[in-house]
């Protein structure tokens, strides 16, 4: 028979379990209900910030507004302290992307007590509204996004060895049209600034602002212009390719279960076991 202390801690470890899978999960009447008042307090209270930035509005409700502010902020300060309290490890939670997210919604406004004026940076709190998916329990939704974050950790390292050609493309263009249209009445003042121009001109942003007047100089930027195509197209042909292969190795349905011990997601419907770190998941 178990002691009064041995009692006790089971009943602790099943009220964190029941909190874990209230606040983490998506596959209970409770779990989708928390989700979805979490989802309409991070969209009013983003509403809150932006009426807030309007200066004639902001005269009339300026009370209401801050005081709608410090309640959402109460809120959610006791739900991500809710996220740490139920999950095993709070340091792999506190640390993970929606738990950075997570913190910097709430950090603003207790940063305004400091600092005037940083409390508008609670628009953060818009990337919440990625949760939606869990929210709807749609495994195609969640079976994609998963797709997507393989595909981008597969073209990772293609993608970095680009992007440092590219960069040391963009550094021998500048250099060159520093030599070529550099000078007192230039708008190529230094090296550093040619770079620049040459970046928006070769993803074709195109600013406008700085511009080639001798004829070289204007070849070279055309040239840079057409090769600016390439460089929008490879990296989407890399992220591309590496979706279709990951979607045809991967046709599982995933659940909205979120493991206690690793807080990793993407479990498949029947599994008992994470498969990220081999603990037990919620029955």
């Amino acid at each position: 028979m178990p002691n009064q202390e041995e009692e006790e801690k089971i009943e602790f470890n099943l009220l964190r379990e029941s909190i874990h899978e209230i606040i983490f999960e998506a596959d209970t009447a409770l779990g989708k209900a928390f989700d979805v008042i979490l989802l309409v307090a991070i969209l009013l209270s983003v509403i809150t910030v932006m009426l807030e930035s309007v200066e004639w509005i902001n005269d009339r409700l300026h009370v209401l507004f801050v005081i709608l502010e410090w309640i959402f902020t109460l809120f959610f300060t006791a739900e991500y302290a809710l996220r740490l309290y139920c999950v095993y490890k709070p340091i792999k939670y506190a640390t993970s992307f929606f738990g950075i997210i997570d913190l910097l919604a709430i950090l603003p406004t207790y940063l305004s007590l400091l600092i005037p004026g940083t409390q508008h940076l609670v628009v953060i709190r818009a990337l919440r509204i990625l949760r939606v998916f869990r929210i709807f329990k749609l495994a195609s939704f969640l079976k994609e996004s998963s797709v997507i974050m393989n595909a981008l950790r597969a073209s990772q390292a293609k993608i970095t060895v680009f992007l440092t050609f590219v960069l040391l493309v963009v550094i021998i263009i500048g250099s060159i049209m520093y030599l070529i249209e550099g000078g007192e009445d230039s708008s190529f003042t230094s090296i550093p600034r040619s770079i620049y121009w040459a970046i928006v001109t070769m993803t074709t942003v195109g600013y406008g602002d700085i511009h080639p007047v001798t004829p070289i100089g204007q070849f070279i930027a055309a040239v840079v212009m057409i090769i600016g195509y390439a460089v929008i197209a490879v990296p989407t042909g890399i992220v591309s390719a590496e979706m279709v292969m990951s979607d045809n190795e991967d046709d599982e349905r995933y659940s909205t279960q979120s493991c206690k011990h690793c807080c990793e997601e993407g479990h498949e419907f029947d599994a008992i076991y994470c498969k990220f770190c081999g603990e037990k998941l919620n029955d």
